[in-house]
């Protein structure tokens, strides 16, 4: 337990979400929970592995192939790439879900990025010439609802990332937080691609001061080769008694995914720790090390100085609130995230009274209602998913599909940044 647990700051702040109704982001928390990073750099989770985000540019004939996972048998450079990509994406799981209460003792609400706050950078990759450089963009795309776009890309290696997050939260009597996932990511490897849905989570410990977030439920990995992978999750004791504990299936297509022993693969085990595969009924034990997130560390992404950057940049624009709270000044805390979000609003007021529309950066709301010949609806399609703006991998057998929802989904434009005049990554120092 915290020494915060027994505040009557903490003690109020939890009454308060035992009676709240609505959109838990706009909630405040008291400033001793809050982290001195913006949502919007949540993104460069995706891409801290860049070994691992481009090993799958690298597998291009049988020999790569063989090398993936030595002691199971690979039977092509296309079931290798799907390997490597489910072994990136366990990678960024421990980043995204975990770290920061590894790094802060627990894990901290994040400062809500305000409509069209940026946060950008790269990975020289210095170290590995082969590698060359990945960028990666952030926007927030929408305030209400809160929705962050992004996009990262390494053009050397023909490899790009490109999605969406937005998250619905409710707490339960237990004031455990319940948070349903919305959007999705879109890799393309070449001539490849895949599309990654985001699974469910909740936070514990918020009764004691001491939140940490948990994985629950199922996620998926669609390749446009037809191999899916189906990712389910839990906590503590239902797989393996250990806490981050998940257990992937990749099958020949979606419709040998509804037979589990029909699973090409299994790989079973922590995802912010070791985990490991076997290979359809050939292996009888635990089978072989997959990967081992504690002999993975992370690459810094490079960002500009705060002095360089646009006032829409998100370090800059949040620089006051993330030093008062660095520095626990908690009265300047709340009243320079006052100053902030006042200064938003009225410029929000302004734009409404004289009839302008906020423009999105780089990216644009595209309608799935109306057929789309893209990557999205051909994977979509592959692994029976929703293009419904549902919670992440909703299928089309869900009851949910019946619901009268949008379809518009958040899709990277590449023209924009390219022609982008005001905002750049040159000069970036390591931060």
């Amino acid at each position: 337990m915290t020494t915060y647990a027994n505040s009557s700051t903490w003690t109020s702040f939890l009454k308060s979400i035992t009676s709240f109704n609505g959109d838990l982001s706009s909630l405040s928390a008291p400033p001793f929970i809050l982290s001195p990073t913006s949502l919007s750099e949540f993104s460069q989770y995706w891409a801290e592995h860049p070994d691992l985000f481009l090993g799958p540019a690298f597998i291009k004939n049988e020999s790569d192939a063989s090398k993936i996972c030595p002691g199971i048998d690979v039977e092509s450079p296309e079931v290798a790439r799907m390997l490597a990509v489910v072994k990136w994406f366990i990678s960024t799981l421990k980043s995204q879900y975990c770290s920061r209460s590894e790094s802060m003792g627990t894990e901290k609400k994040p400062l809500n990025p305000f409509l069209g706050e940026l946060f950008v950078g790269k990975w020289d990759n210095k170290n590995h010439p082969d590698f060359g450089e990945t960028v990666l963009l952030s926007e927030q795309v929408s305030h209400h609802p809160p929705i962050t776009a992004y996009s990262i890309f390494n053009d050397k290696n023909d490899v790009s990332l490109q999605g969406y997050n937005q998250i619905k939260s409710s707490f339960s009597k237990s004031l455990t937080l319940s948070v349903k996932q919305y959007g999705h990511a879109l890799l393309s490897v070449g001539k490849e691609s895949y599309l990654i849905t985001l699974p469910p989570l909740h936070v514990e410990g918020i009764l004691v001061a001491s939140p940490f977030a948990e994985l629950e439920g199922k996620s998926y990995i669609q390749s446009s080769t037809g191999l899916l992978c189906v990712l389910e999750y839990s906590g503590r004791g239902y797989f393996s008694g250990k806490k981050n504990s998940f257990k992937a299936r990749i099958f020949k297509d979606s419709k040998d995914s509804k037979d589990k022993d029909k699973a090409l693969y299994t790989i079973s085990g922590q995802w912010s720790g070791l985990s490991k595969i076997s290979q359809s009924n050939k292996h009888k034990d635990d089978g072989v090390l997959f990967y081992d997130a504690s002999k993975n560390p992370t690459e810094l992404l490079n960002v500009k100085d705060i002095k360089d950057q646009h006032p829409l940049e998100s370090r800059r624009a949040w620089k006051d609130v993330a030093e008062s709270i660095k520095q626990g000044d908690y009265e300047n805390i709340t009243k320079a995230k006052t100053e902030l979000e006042e200064s938003q609003r009225s410029r929000r007021k302004e734009e409404v009274s004289k009839g302008i529309q906020w423009q999105q950066r780089w990216f644009k709301g595209v309608d799935y209602s109306q057929a789309q010949e893209d990557d999205f609806s051909l994977l979509s399609g592959l692994a029976n998913l929703s293009v419904k703006n549902l919670f992440s991998g909703t299928t089309t057998e869900d009851k949910d599909e019946k619901k009268d929802v949008p379809s518009l989904h958040w899709r990277f434009q590449r023209a924009a940044w390219d022609n982008e005049k005001e905002i750049r990554l040159s000069g970036a120092s390591s931060s």
